[in-house]
């Protein structure tokens, strides 16, 4: 998708068609709850501004300029991120366990970039979109501590149709200016079926999904799962692109789940 958007307006159709996927049900009892709302402007705009308007921005500036496998060793470090920004905000300190189930779902990643051929990390060469996506995973963490402060009179979905809204409230401008030094072009049909995926299933779903799990057990416990998502990759890549799977795949798989359980108990 990265040929056929530019990185702010990706995430402004992406945000916009969440938007009206969540209106039909957080509009009916917004209005009830329009003190908690004003009572808590500050944090629902911080939270906007963090999780929907800068964080996947960063990330997709990023792509434009790097690698796939630099992208995911980046993403891997978020769960570093949000124990350093716990301590920092919440003054929550990692447990060592945690500490070493992240270290071993870490090099299950690390066994899946390489093919199982660890000496490849000494080829890796960095590129100018790696200092975007690096930059946006402390965003990332942020957000994710500070949703434990977010108003408990909204639901998830009224939460998240709030955020929403004010992040694409806060892309426009962007991607105004974006679209002076790169107009944008009529998408084909494949492209915005993309654009419909991500805004309904990694904007609305997932982020109900994270926004949830994080309330429930913590933006530590939380952060670890973030290591699931080169094992779900493989395995998509797997089914979908028909991908051959091979034995690091498996030893990879097995160690990140293995890291994860150990992070999360």
């Amino acid at each position: 998708m990265r040929d056929d958007f530019g990185p702010v307006a990706l995430n402004f159709w992406r945000w916009l068609v969440a938007v009206l996927a969540l209106a039909p049900f957080a509009l009916p009892g917004l209005w009830a709850k329009r003190a908690a709302i004003r009572r808590s402007a500050g944090l629902l705009l911080l939270l906007a501004l963090l999780g929907v308007a800068l964080f996947q921005s960063l990330v997709y500036l990023g792509l434009k300029t790097t690698t796939t496998v630099n992208a995911v060793l980046l993403n891997s470090s978020a769960p570093l991120f949000m124990l350093l920004c716990s301590w920092a905000l919440e003054r929550e300190h990692a447990t060592r366990r945690q500490v070493a189930g992240m270290l071993v779902s870490l090099a299950g990643i690390l066994v899946i970039l390489t093919r199982g051929e660890l000496g490849r990390l000494l080829q890796l060469e960095f590129h100018g979109g790696d200092a975007w996506i690096l930059l946006a995973m402390p965003v990332w963490g942020i957000y994710s501590v500070l949703l434990k402060r977010r108003p408990p009179e909204l639901s998830g979905i009224e939460l998240l149709f709030v955020i929403s809204v004010a992040g694409v409230v806060m892309l426009a401008p962007a991607l105004a200016v974006e679209s002076l030094y790169a107009p944008p072009r009529w998408p084909g049909i494949e492209s915005a079926m993309s654009v419909l995926y991500v805004g309904l299933f990694a904007s609305v779903g997932a982020f109900i999904c994270w926004n949830r799990g994080v309330a429930v057990v913590g933006p530590n416990a939380a952060g670890f799962t973030l290591h699931l998502l080169p094992a779900f990759g493989t395995v998509l890549a797997i089914v979908f692109v028909r991908d051959s799977f091979q034995g690091f795949h498996a030893a990879g798989i097995a160690t990140i789940l293995v890291g994860v359980f150990v992070a999360t108990r």
